[in-house]
């Protein structure tokens, strides 16, 4: 084994009716005084909100509420959030939804926390946070696995600028999880809810690192595991075993522990977010529509890797390394495509693009040449504006 870290220290509460356990749980990690952060309609129509709300009235908790989180979290929404909860006196941000609602109660944690400084610097790397609010979540929507890590990703909705922020401040104290809770979700969600899934593994497995087997034989179960169940649960969203399975594949996911010991790469991830920063799709759409992409143009860099994911995740076995590669490549787009994710511009509901949105793009995906992008096969500019190119019809 590599050498590696792990820190995972948030309390999974997980089954039926878990959430009534909620109030229990705030007051444990020293919450009196509680700021809900929801999104939009399923909580309401669903009941859960006014469930979670006398529940903390039930067990002497004061609270308030901030609703309209969007689905690509908006920084300016954050910033209100934060004032809000100074002038409520929050000493808690309780999470219920999904990821775009839980990175923004982890934006909304650390700004209350840190007054002083605009959030925006910490997201830019231009300050280091040193503390934060807790943060517990009452799950949704299985996808970004942010209930268990310690990112949150917020856009700039002045600039368009997509950034994500890790820090060890971002860990929730607690995420109750019961699937039933996503039972409401439109078909299109849970399709990109499990592309994200997926993506936070495969963005972790295919690295140039070697000699992690357990990592990798985890990695390869969880991508297993989520293939199956995610064609079922399409058909089926009330199908309790299928969206049990993909609720904690979800937080596997990004807890770190299928990239144990390995340098990660998260390219597909770091051009996805400059689709969604201009064009506001779905996270998970723009990820399903580069993740080909970019697999066609890097696979080279080291085909065996593809090889070894072709046969251990889809059972393929050609003649030849490239062509195990290549088969397993064109294995996950059609598996994307059957069921009902885009993989290409116009699938994704953008067009077809110019030349000089996509030079725009890889501009803006290497911070305008101050970096590159990936580990698993570095790219630059030119790089990333031909995965563009390869994605543009």
């Amino acid at each position: 084994m590599n050498s590696f870290e792990f820190f995972s220290p948030t309390k999974v509460i997980f089954g039926k009716d878990v959430e009534l356990t909620t109030a229990k749980e705030i007051k444990k990690f020293g919450g009196s005084r509680v700021m809900i952060v929801y999104g939009g309609g399923s909580v309401l129509k669903s009941g859960l909100l006014d469930k979670i709300k006398q529940l903390l009235k039930d067990a002497d908790l004061t609270f308030t509420v901030l609703g309209g989180v969007h689905p690509n979290p908006l920084l300016s929404f954050a910033k209100a959030g934060v004032l809000q909860a100074i002038e409520f006196g929050a000493d808690f941000i309780l999470a219920v939804g999904g990821g775009s609602v839980i990175d923004t109660a982890k934006g909304i944690a650390i700004g209350a926390a840190n007054p002083q400084k605009d959030i925006w610097l910490y997201w830019e790397k231009k300050a280091v946070a040193e503390k934060s609010l807790p943060v517990g979540v009452v799950l949704t929507i299985s996808a970004a696995g942010s209930e268990t890590s310690d990112s949150a990703v917020l856009t700039n909705d002045e600039t368009g600028s997509k950034r994500g922020l890790s820090t060890e401040l971002n860990r929730p104290k607690f995420a109750v999880m019961n699937p039933e809770l996503t039972y409401t979700l439109p078909k299109y969600q849970i399709v990109c809810g499990i592309v994200d899934i997926m993506m936070h593994t495969l963005d972790r497995y295919f690295t140039q690192t070697e000699g992690n087997e357990l990592t990798d034989e985890i990695a390869e179960a969880l991508l297993r595991v989520v293939i199956k169940n995610g064609k079922i649960a399409v058909k089926n969203p009330c199908d309790y075993q299928a969206m049990s399975e993909i609720m904690w594949c979800g937080s596997i996911s990004h807890n770190e522990l299928t990239g144990l010991g390995a340098d990660t790469d998260f390219a597909p991830h770091q051009l996805g977010h400059e689709l969604s920063g201009k064009f506001d799709v779905a996270h998970g759409a723009s990820i399903s529509t580069i993740w080909g992409c970019w697999a066609k143009y890097s696979y080279l860099a080291k085909p065996e890797r593809f090889a070894r994911f072709a046969k251990q995740v889809w059972g393929i076995e050609k003649s030849s390394i490239e062509e195990s590669a290549l088969a397993a490549i064109e294995k996950t787009v059609s598996y994307f495509a059957s069921i009902g994710a885009p993989t290409c511009f116009t699938e994704l509901g953008i067009g077809m693009q110019s030349e000089e949105i996509l030079f725009e793009l890889a501009d803006r995906c290497v911070f305008y040449g101050s970096r590159t992008v990936g580990h698993f096969k570095v790219l630059n500019r030119d790089d990333v504006y031909q995965i563009y190119k390869i994605a543009n019809h």
